[in-house]
């Protein structure tokens, strides 16, 4: 059986991490799932507007319990203007990735012009990340799939091809949401995928097309998770931005069905 190393996406847990009490213990309750890392992304008792916790003290707890910072999302404003507070942040957490959630609006307005002025923009914050050891990367939603005119390109393409720099934070359920194959697409960014998010696309009555946890939807996992082994995925991030339960019980469903599936 393939081992394909997890970390649960703390964004998931946004509402259960504001306070350092609620951060501690959601840590505990995801390693008695068995998760040994996470990608810290919206937890308030770090990030909010009345942080409890310094970034020594979030390290503290992350050691106790076990768990592994292995990426963080960060604002493009932080990294461009902090650079090196942010680089000091990550050496305290002993991580060596970040990424951005998306495109600040002054470039994504600009269509696919605004996506090579941001690769120009970004690449001074990217070289510094990398001489501190830091990886930098974008994670895509939908709308980076919008088509370049008549071409079969579409906006990611400029990523894919004119930026081998940039690592690509690849949302696989967002890319199948935009018609995209997610396999082609691992395969095209073979070697700049170190983490990609992960969840699940069940149809439900009345409702239609809803993010669930992973095995409980209809995304084919048996030949999409070895793609990305093949590609060199070194996470996998379990990722829920809206839980139609708790979000705990999804994330122990999305762990075992991971941890248990067998494929070819």
């Amino acid at each position: 059986m393939t081992h394909y190393p997890l970390a649960v996406q703390m964004y998931t847990l946004r509402d259960y991490t504001r306070t350092a009490r609620d951060f501690r213990d959601s840590l505990g309750k995801i390693h008695s799932m068995g998760y040994r890392a996470a990608q810290l992304s919206a937890v308030g008792a770090i990030d909010g507007p009345a942080p409890e916790l310094t970034p020594q003290q979030c390290r503290e707890l992350l050691d106790e319990f076990e768990i592994k910072c292995i990426a963080t999302h960060r604002s493009w404003e932080r990294l461009s203007i902090h650079i090196e507070d942010e680089i000091e942040l990550h050496h305290t957490l002993g991580c060596n990735y970040t990424a951005i959630g998306g495109l600040p609006g002054t470039y994504e307005q600009d269509g696919e012009e605004g996506y090579r002025r941001f690769l120009h923009d970004s690449a001074p914050v990217i070289q510094k990340l990398a001489d501190a050891g830091i990886r930098f990367g974008y994670h895509n939603h939908s709308h980076e799939f919008v088509r370049i005119g008549t071409e079969q390109r579409t906006r990611y393409d400029i990523f894919l091809e004119e930026a081998p720099q940039l690592m690509l934070e690849i949302d696989v359920y967002w890319a199948i949401h935009a018609g995209i194959n997610p396999e082609r697409l691992i395969e095209a960014a073979a070697g700049r995928v170190p983490v990609i998010h992960i969840k699940d696309k069940e149809v439900v009555p009345k409702d239609g097309p809803v993010m669930a946890a992973i095995g409980e939807g209809n995304m084919d996992w048996k030949h999409l998770l070895p793609a990305c082994a093949k590609a060199g995925v070194e996470w996998y991030a379990v990722e829920q931005d809206v839980c139609r339960r708790d979000p705990f019980d999804c994330l122990r469903s999305s762990y075992n069905f991971v941890t248990r599936l067998e494929v070819s």
